[in-house]
């Protein structure tokens, strides 16, 4: 069985306040791509991994695609797999690559071995394996050409389909600095706040507005320590975008196109 797990983008993105589990409280808007990964799972006598394209670090076992595999395999008892996943979306981008290599392997696996799940149940087990898992098992069924995504609340898990009409017909381009850009430090650099007006109403206004209203909360510290990457936004804005900004917590920063 062959996916193709696709790439997100955060238009705008809104840390509200810290939650007692340690996590954050968020608004964003997450649209999904076309860039994508290409993976294949079939049934094997042992379960492995084998990584192509993009080199990732760390051990296999950490890799999001396996975890995804045990988890499963946990409740459903499954037979072991051969994993081959091909990775064309940068890791460590805000672009959402392994989130989506997770969600894409539950789905895999689920169709697979005809496990019947919902997908609000596989969302609900791909939130244990990251918090922007669930969208991912729900972005293929999105119309992106009609502006299409979700509205992304709590740590990101709690998902509302939501249309922007004036993303039809824009074209998105996607720049990668060679920058590495640590969650962890991004969201140290940030001090939550309750914003004055919700993302949703914000992007309901004119695209050529948005460089004023639509924010990613994490630019202003990540900029500082990594000022490459506003230079690659404010080049994008250079090229004609009528919008720009930085994915998630970076390194990619992506532009809005007539």
């Amino acid at each position: 069985m062959i996916l193709y797990p696709n790439a997100k983008i955060n238009i705008g993105l809104k840390v509200i306040e810290k939650r007692p589990d340690g996590f954050h409280n968020l608004e964003t808007f997450f649209f999904p791509i076309g860039l994508t990964d290409i993976l294949e799972i079939v049934e094997s006598e042992k379960t492995t991994l084998t990584l192509y394209g993009i080199c990732l670090e760390g051990r296999q076992e950490d890799n999001l695609c396996i975890k995804a595999y045990e988890l499963l395999s946990k409740d459903f008892n499954l037979p072991p797999v051969e994993i081959h996943l091909f990775k064309r979306i940068p890791p460590g981008a805000g672009l959402g690559g392994g989130s989506s290599d997770a969600a894409h392997t539950l789905i895999a696996l689920n169709k697979l071995f005809c496990i019947n799940l919902s997908s609000e149940t596989l969302a609900q087990y791909s939130a244990r394996l990251g918090s922007d898992c669930p969208f991912f098992v729900y972005s293929n069924g999105l119309n992106s050409e009609e502006g299409e995504g979700m509205l992304a609340n709590g740590r990101g898990e709690i998902l509302t389909p939501f249309k922007v009409p004036q993303l039809k017909g824009l074209k998105i381009k996607t720049v990668v600095p060679p920058v590495f850009v640590s969650t962890a430090d991004a969201y140290r650099g940030v001090t939550p706040q309750i914003p004055q007006y919700s993302l949703r109403d914000q992007l309901l206004m004119p695209v050529e507005g948005w460089k004023e209203t639509v924010r990613n909360d994490f630019e202003s510290s990540v900029f500082k320590k990594h000022p490459l990457i506003e230079e690659h936004k404010q080049d994008l804005y250079n090229k004609g975008a009528i919008y720009a900004s930085m994915s998630g917590s970076g390194s990619a920063v992506f532009g809005l196109f007539r």
